[in-house]
């Protein structure tokens, strides 16, 4: 809904952004979990402004990693421009992009999946990010944070640990070049402008294997099994039923995995930190209850020889 600048909850903040000083309509952006999200009238441009706390601080999300990154992804032309990074008051903001913003629906329509591994690759060409993106890091750290304060772990969380020490030996034999990665390619992080995909939202971006953004595309939107070779076949440019495709399409499997076991600790830290009105328990336990099966399938030791 539109409404006075002045009336946001985040009026105050917003104006000490020099950029927004301006602005006199603006109207509060839905579907965010993370930030406060706003669509914001200048006088010659659109724009949105994200508003974060320093809890997202838990979360893994740095700031200033985030500006940099937006602006690197920026450069490859896949991100909106950087308008003003405001960090005393936590504000970002980028330029608006005008298209349709897909659901999981879109993701999951196969005549999409060239289009999206496209701007992917073009986000992965383009500069490097300012840091490292490792889910086996960030999910210990999740983890010792949940233990530490006592947030919730869902059954046998910590009982699949030698399954993922596992992994983490297969991954690293012959691991992907780091590429500049999105790491939260969620189906609304796609932007749909009629020529092309654009890809937004780079709070957990950093330089990580193409195969882990392509695992968590699959996952984030709950594709088919049969979509992910589909997915890792337009991105690699490899030959349908080679032995390179097979093993591509594990790795980003056993990625798949290691996000929906990670993200649930997100969940987790979010459900015992976060004042806004969403279900964080149940939107983690939808991945875990898939990661579980996962860990439990007999295809689980098939993927580790595939990469191997």
């Amino acid at each position: 809904m539109v409404t006075a600048f002045a009336e946001l909850p985040d009026a105050a903040r917003l104006r000490a952004v020099p950029v927004l000083a301006g602005a006199v309509r603006a109207s509060a952006l839905t579907g965010g979990i993370t930030n406060r999200n706003y669509r914001v009238q200048l006088a010659d441009r659109l724009c949105v402004a994200r508003v974060s706390d320093p809890a997202s601080d838990a979360l893994a999300i740095n700031r200033d990693h985030e500006f940099a990154n937006s602006v690197a992804a920026a450069a490859s032309g896949v991100g909106a421009p950087v308008l003003e990074y405001c960090p005393q008051q936590g504000v970002l903001v980028v330029e608006w992009i005008d298209g349709v913003t897909y659901t999981e629906a879109d993701v999951r329509q196969a005549q999409n999946l060239p289009r999206i591994a496209s701007a992917v690759r073009q986000l992965h060409a383009g500069p490097t990010f300012v840091n490292r993106f490792n889910m086996f890091d960030i999910q210990a750290q999740y983890l010792q944070l949940v233990i530490q304060r006592g947030f919730r772990l869902p059954p046998r969380y910590e009982s699949f640990a030698e399954q993922v020490q596992a992994m983490a030996a297969a991954m690293a034999v012959d691991p992907e070049p780091l590429v500049p990665c999105n790491n939260d390619l969620l189906a609304a992080n796609f932007i749909d402008t009629g020529d092309r995909v654009r890809i937004i939202d780079y709070e957990y971006a950093g330089n990580n294997e193409a195969s882990f953004e392509l695992g968590n595309i699959w996952s984030e939107s709950n594709l088919a099994p049969h979509l992910l070779p589909v997915l890792v076949e337009h991105y690699w440019q490899l030959p349908a039923g080679s032995p390179e495709l097979v093993a591509k399409t594990a790795r980003a499997r056993l990625w798949a995995l290691m996000s929906k076991y990670g993200w649930m600790l997100w969940a987790s830290i979010q459900d015992g930190i976060s004042d806004i009105e969403f279900d964080f328990w149940g939107w983690g336990m939808d991945k875990y209850e898939r990661a579980v099966a996962e860990f439990d399938s007999p295809e689980f030791d098939a993927w580790l020889a595939a990469i191997a």
